[in-house]
């Protein structure tokens, strides 16, 4: 007999592939799902890759509950570790048996089962294995013992088997039929799916059979009943649930259809967060028609992505990238444009009163506010924290359509792909489609003091960000998002806005309440929240503090619960100087301007009369000495309008009423023109260059 069977091994042996280490079947291994790791490589997402079988990682055997493999033994190879792969007696018996009874019984050792795992020219067909394939798996089964440990061996064999299902290995099986790891299953459970080996799909009473006279075999702590009711729940679920949580937007955006695992930027424990704030809150406005909303979290100085929660609200829409009308969010950038080219400062006073602006085909634009009442004249300051509408139109009218319109796009809010012209004057309201990326990453550019860069979801060298923002005019426009008392005129003092440290926000809510937004950051991170629906039904009763605000504040709280957010320092070219009003129109306070800007009193004017201005030289002239003209007699008329009471004065020097023309003897160089009150303050500013002969530079 041994004879014959070492002959058909050596015959055998020709024939059979060179079967792999256990090193090259590791690597050769892959899960059905992709796995999406955070910052510290803890799985937070999947993606399912292949649709044939469900696997998961590869299970390394410390991983495994003993029980399992003294399970498998007692059931597939009760002398595994004593047979070289093939167990010669079990073989005898088998042949034997299968003489007398009308069941057959097979002999194949865990070893001859892994080999046929790993060649698939070994696996049985409909009418079973022919001898030649039987041959070659033993022959499969010794090369085997003879390269692998009967750890390796068994670590493989539980790895690669089928249990039950698309289930495939020891981790998806366990997963999959008891919701839980390897490592925990009990004797009673190890019993369940040894069982299965022999007879995947049977059903569950012969299962149940099956594993109660195993369980009793391996010493299980659980009689008969509590078996054969573990075994009927275990297989007894429904498929669904033995498939892993469906991947979320930003899963399939970083996995695509590669095998993974994929480490990311995100944190974890701040996704979790982000996601539970959202669906509690989601929950607490479903009375208001809210269904769906989006978080995003992004590191200032790397641009990394933290936080991506973009379809919270049971929708497979990606809300951090659909595209949604903007509301109020726009115009934080409209006001910094307005500041960086010099049109207004923080201090300047615009009408917020009813306005009706021509439209195309012959119609009028005619913005309202959010209470639909008016204001009078409020302050820079206070028309952007409180978002007063009828301000912001009319400071778009000052910058002009067309230069707001490229500062977005420059931005990267590049979903504006209408001309300026189709949004009209409506753009200062947010009537443009954003994406909570673009939009979170253009307040990013705030909070960096005006420098943009990209964002990322892959860990990845500094980028060098673009100076694409005046840092002056960023830093005002930040100063005043982070004014609660300026912001208390629409919202309050004590509002969701309101945090405990420095942070600086901007809520917005679109045409017919279809969408709310809270858009905000701290010196540190960048939150952007929004709430609405997906299929762009109106929110009911909504406010920009009742609705995205609360998540933006949650998470703004976890992300400082160590420190808090700090006030940014004040970049060069900034200077604070007290305001007073005239009437008092709002209290006299402490302002910040860009130097040369900067006024001590802001006086509304009657109707029709006159501001005090310098007339001649405008600002930004050169002016250039005539040599035909002595040097004695050449003079440069400063001339002013309403100078009555004022003077001129130049380069620090009052050189006389500014009532009347002032007659001044030109020197070579940089000149810097005022006109002052009695005390010295000044009003309006010029700067002019002249330009010529050397001998009439100044002293």
């Amino acid at each position: 007999m041994k004879r014959w069977l070492l002959l058909a091994l050596l015959v055998a042996r020709a024939a059979c592939a060179v079967l792999p280490t256990p090193a090259e079947v590791k690597a050769a291994y892959r899960a059905s799902d992709a796995q999406l790791l955070d910052r510290h490589g803890q799985p937070i997402e999947s993606v399912r890759i292949d649709l044939h079988a469900r696997r998961t990682a590869w299970v390394p055997l410390a991983d495994i509950s003993p029980a399992l493999g003294m399970a498998v033994m007692q059931a597939e190879d009760q002398r595994f570790m004593e047979h070289g792969g093939i167990d010669l007696k079990a073989a005898g018996q088998a042949a034997w048996d299968n003489l007398f009874r009308s069941r057959p019984r097979g002999a194949s050792t865990i070893t001859m089962q892994l080999a046929a795992l790993l060649d698939p020219s070994l696996r049985a067909s409909g009418d079973g294995r022919s001898m030649a394939q039987k041959l070659k798996q033993a022959f499969a089964a010794r090369e085997l013992e003879a390269g692998w440990s009967k750890q390796q061996i068994l670590e493989a064999y539980l790895n690669l088997v089928g249990w039950r299902g698309e289930l495939v290995g020891i981790g998806a099986a366990s997963q999959g039929l008891f919701g839980k790891a390897p490592s925990g299953l009990t004797r009673s459970e190890a019993a369940i799916l040894a069982s299965l080996l022999r007879a995947p799909g049977a059903p569950v009473r012969t299962v149940a059979a099956r594993a109660c006279a195993l369980a009793r075999e391996i010493r299980s702590a659980d009689d008969c009943a509590a078996v054969t009711w573990q075994a009927e729940v275990a297989l007894g679920r429904p498929g669904e649930q033995a498939v892993l949580q469906p991947s979320q937007a930003i899963a399939r955006k970083l996995l695509g259809t590669g095998a993974g695992p994929v480490k990311s930027t995100l944190d974890a424990s701040l996704q979790r967060f982000a996601g539970e704030a959202l669906h509690r809150h989601l929950a607490e406005l479903a009375e208001r028609n809210v269904g769906q909303g989006a978080v995003l979290v992004i590191d200032n100085a790397s641009g990394e992505i933290l936080a991506w929660v973009g379809n919270a609200g049971g929708s497979e829409v990606d809300g951090v990238t659909a595209l949604r009308q903007a509301g109020s969010t726009l115009k934080p950038f409209l006001y910094q444009l307005a500041i960086e080219r010099g049109l207004l400062t923080a201090a300047s006073l615009l009408d917020d009163s009813p306005v009706d602006i021509a439209a195309g085909s012959g119609g009028l634009y005619v913005p309202q506010n959010y209470d639909k009442g008016f204001k009078g004249y409020t302050s820079v300051r206070t028309s952007l924290a409180s978002s007063l509408n009828v301000p912001a139109v009319r400071t778009l009218m000052l910058t002009g359509l067309d230069r707001f319109y490229e500062r977005l796009r420059e931005l990267g809010i590049d979903s504006l792909t209408e001309s300026a012209n189709f949004y009209g004057y409506s753009l200062a309201l947010g009537s443009g489609d954003v994406s909570l990326l673009a939009l979170t990453n253009a307040y990013r550019t705030l909070a960096n003091g005006g420098a943009a860069g990209s964002v990322t979801l892959r860990s990845r060298a500094p980028e060098a960000k673009r100076r694409l923002l005046d840092p002056r005019a960023s830093f005002i426009v930040a100063d005043i998002l982070s004014d609660r008392g300026a912001r208390s005129v629409t919202f309050g003092l004590s509002n969701e806005l309101a945090t405990g440290f420095w942070a600086a926000v901007k809520t917005g809510t679109s045409k017919d309440m279809r969408d709310n937004w809270c858009v905000g950051f701290s010196d540190r991170y960048t939150v952007g929240v929004w709430v609405g629906n997906f299929d762009g039904q109106p929110m009911w009763d909504v406010s920009g503090v009742s609705g995205a605000a609360p998540v933006w504040r949650d998470v703004m709280d976890y992300l400082h619960r160590g420190r808090p957010g700090r006030a940014p320092a004040a970049p060069p070219g900034l200077l604070r100087q007290t305001v007073a009003f005239r009437p008092a129109v709002e209290p006299e306070r402490a302002e910040w301007f860009v130097r040369g800007t900067e006024i001590a009193r802001v006086e509304l004017v009657p109707p029709g009369a006159r501001l005090p201005d310098i007339v001649y030289p405008v600002d930004g002239s050169i002016l250039a000495v005539d040599p035909d003209i002595p040097e004695a007699r050449e003079r440069v008329l400063f001339q002013a309008q309403a100078g009555a009471g004022l003077s001129f004065r130049l380069d620090g020097e009052v050189l006389g009423g500014a009532a009347e023309s002032y007659a001044w003897r030109p020197r070579i160089g940089e000149h810097k023109l005022e006109l002052v009150d009695a005390a010295g303050t000044p009003g309006a500013t010029v700067r002019f260059e002249v330009r010529g002969s050397e001998r009439r530079a100044a002293p």
